[in-house]
C-alpha cells in the first residue's frame, strides 16, 4: 500500500485517519457512496488511541443519513440500545425553577396566516391560555413518555413533529465499523508515527505506521479528534477560539443503571457552574457535568455530578478537556478534517454528531476532481464555517437568555458580550417577535422560539395577524387545540412499549452458574 492506487489527477483512495463515530460514519458513507465509482476506502485507527465516545444524544437529521445508506432502523436501534427522542428539556436556565422543552416539531396546528407564537402572544392577553409548550405535541408525549411515528397526513396534528434518537455512541461505531466492511472498507489497525507530505505543495502523500508500513492516498480524513493529527499537526490550520463566550471547558461524564421508564428525551439542567446532561437509553442512563474550570475544580464537579445519579454507576468517570471553537480551515490541501478535528462546540444542542454528518454531506456535495482541488476547498469551508458560527449563536443564547446571578458563573455570563450576530436576531424577537430566518443553516424557526420564550425574551408586541381573529373565537380556539394536542399525544403507546415490540436490546447472556 506504498502507492495511490489511482492515476494522478483523480480520488482513487482516500484514506480516512481514526475511528470513533466520526471515523466510521464517513466510511460508512463514503463505502456506500463513492466506493461504487471506483474509489478504495481505507480508515486507520488504533485499538490503543481511546475515543471521546460521550456524544449520545442526536437531532432528527440523523434519521435522514442512516436512511439514505440503507439502515434499517429497528436494527440500528438494537443495537445502539438506542431509545427515541422528541426534544430537549431545559431546566434552571432563565431563573432556578424554570422548565422548557426544545422540541422537534412545531407549536400550534397546521395552518395560520402568521406563525402560531404570535397567536398565543395575543390569547394571553385575554385569557389564562397556558405555556407555549403545551401547544406541542412532541412535549406533552415527551412527559408522557409516549412515542409514535409522525402522521403522514399533513393535516394532522401528529404530522407536526419529528424525532432522533439517544444512542450508545461507541455501538453505534461498532455498528457502523461492520456495515461499512461489508462495503469493502478495508481498516487498518495501526499507531500512526509519520505524515509524509510532498515537497513542492505541501499535500499529504502517505502516513507512516508504527509497525513500519507505509499508506499512500490521494484524499486524507482527519477523523482523530482533538488532536487533529493531520489537519492541525501537520498542516497548521489554526483554531479559532470562542472560549470568550463558551467558557465551558471541561467535561466529566459517567453512566449509570437505569431508574424506571425511559423517557423519549434528553435533559439539560443548569448547574452552578455549566450543565449537566441525562440521556436514558435501553441499558442505561448517560450523566455528564460540562463546566467551566475557572469556575470549579474537577473534584467539586465530579462530585455534584455524582450526587445526581439516580442509580448505580457503573463505570468510573472519564475527564475530558477542550477549546470551545473551530479549526480556522475544514479542509487544507488534500486533507479534511470532520469531527472533533474539526472543533468542538459544547453537546448542549446535541449538535456533535449532526456536525459529523454535515461534513460528510458537504464532502460528497463538493467531491474533488483531483487532490488539490481548491474550489472544492473554498466552498466547504465557507459552508462549515457557516454550520458552526451558527450553531455557535444558537448556543450562546441559552447562556445569554439568563437572569441568574447566584454563582460567579452565571454573573459572568449574563454580562458577557455577544457576537452582533447573535444580538441582532434578539433584539428583532423582543422587538416584533420575529425569528430572522437562514436560508443556511441547523436550527428552524420552532427551535429559536422555544428557547427566546423559555428563557423569558418574551416579544413586546404580536402581530397584527393575530388581531384579526375575533378575541373570542381566538381564546376558544386555543382552548380546543390545547385539549386536542393532549388527546393525541395520549393516543401515542408508552415509549417503553413501543421499542419492546420494535427493536428491543438484545437480551443479555445469562451469567454463568456457581
Amino acid at each position: 500500500m506504498d502507492k495511490p492506487s489511482g492515476p494522478a489527477g483523480g480520488i482513487r483512495r482516500v484514506v480516512i485517519v481514526g475511528g470513533g463515530t466520526a471515523g466510521w460514519m464517513t466510511a460508512a458513507a463514503l463505502g456506500k457512496l463513492v466506493a461504487p465509482t471506483g474509489v478504495e476506502v481505507i480508515l486507520i485507527e488504533s485499538a490503543e488511541i481511546g475515543t471521546v465516545g460521550v456524544g449520545e444524544s442526536t437531532l432528527p437529521h440523523i434519521r435522514d443519513f442512516n436512511a439514505r445508506l440503507g439502515i434499517d432502523e429497528a436494527e440500528f436501534m438494537r443495537a445502539t440500545r438506542a431509545t427515541f427522542k422528541l426534544g430537549i428539556e431545559f431546566t434552571d436556565w432563565a431563573r432556578i425553577g424554570d422548565r422548557y422543552m426544545h422540541p422537534f416539531g412545531e407549536f400550534g396546528a397546521p395552518g395560520g396566516s402568521t406563525p402560531f407564537h404570535h397567536y398565543w402572544l395575543a390569547a394571553r392577553e385575554l385569557a389564562d391560555v397556558g405555556s407555549l409548550d403545551d401547544y406541542s405535541v412532541p412535549i406533552v408525549a415527551a412527559y408522557a413518555a409516549r412515542f409514535g411515528p409522525p402522521d403522514d397526513d399533513p393535516r394532522s396534528i401528529l404530522s407536526t413533529y419529528n424525532y432522533a434518537y439517544q444512542l450508545d455512541a461507541s455501538l453505534y461505531a461498532q455498528f457502523l465499523r461492520r456495515f461499512a466492511e461489508g462495503l469493502g472498507v478495508t481498516r487498518i489497525e495501526g499507531r500512526i508515527v509519520d505524515v509524509r507530505q510532498d515537497g513542492e505543495t505541501g499535500a499529504i502523500r502517505s502516513v507512516a505506521l508504527e509497525r513500519g508500513e507505509t499508506v499512500a492516498g490521494d484524499l486524507f480524513i482527519d477523523c482523530s479528534g482533538f488532536r487533529g493529527l493531520l489537519i492541525e499537526q501537520t498542516l497548521r490550520s489554526g483554531y479559532t477560539d470562542w472560549s470568550h463566550w463558551l467558557p465551558c471547558d471541561r467535561a466529566v461524564a459517567i453512566p449509570c443503571a437505569g431508574v424506571g421508564r425511559t423517557e423519549p428525551y434528553t435533559r439539560s439542567a443548569a448547574m452552578g457552574a455549566g450543565w449537566r446532561f441525562r440521556i436514558p437509553l435501553q441499558h442505561r442512563i448517560g450523566n455528564g457535568y460540562i463546566y467551566g474550570s475557572a469556575f470549579i475544580d474537577q473534584d467539586a464537579a465530579t462530585a455534584d455530578l455524582m450526587s445526581k445519579l439516580e442509580g448505580e454507576a457503573l463505570n468510573t468517570p472519564n475527564h475530558l478537556r477542550f477549546t470551545a471553537g473551530q479549526r480556522t480551515r475544514n479542509w487544507v490541501g488534500n486533507c479534511v478534517s470532520v469531527g472533533l478535528a474539526s472543533g468542538f462546540i459544547e453537546p448542549l444542542e446535541s449538535t456533535s454528531i449532526y456536525l459529523i454528518q454535515a461534513s460528510i454531506t458537504k464532502l460528497v456535495e463538493l467531491w474533488p476532481s483531483r487532490p488539490l482541488d481548491e474550489v472544492a476547498a473554498k466552498e466547504f469551508n465557507r459552508q462549515m464555517d457557516l454550520q458552526y458560527e451558527r450553531i455557535r449563536d444558537f448556543i450562546i443564547l441559552h447562556y445569554k437568555a439568563t437572569e441568574r446571578d447566584d454563582t460567579p458563573f452565571w454573573d459572568y455570563i449574563r454580562t458577557m458580550g455577544i457576537p452582533d450576530s447573535l444580538a441582532e436576531k434578539i433584539e428583532l424577537f423582543r422587538e416584533k417577535g420575529v425569528v430572522q430566518e437562514y436560508r443556511e443553516g441547523l436550527f428552524l424557526h420552532p427551535s429559536w422560539v422555544s428557547v427566546y420564550v423559555g428563557q423569558r425574551i418574551m416579544p413586546r408586541t404580536h402581530h397584527m395577524l393575530a388581531d384579526a381573529e375575533n378575541p373570542e373565537r381566538l381564546v376558544a380556539g386555543l382552548q380546543r387545540l390545547r385539549t386536542a394536542v393532549v388527546q393525541a399525544a395520549g393516543r401515542l403507546a408508552l415509549q417503553d412499549d413501543y421499542i419492546a415490540g420494535y427493536c428491543a436490546r438484545p437480551a443479555e447472556p445469562a451469567a454463568p452458574a456457581a
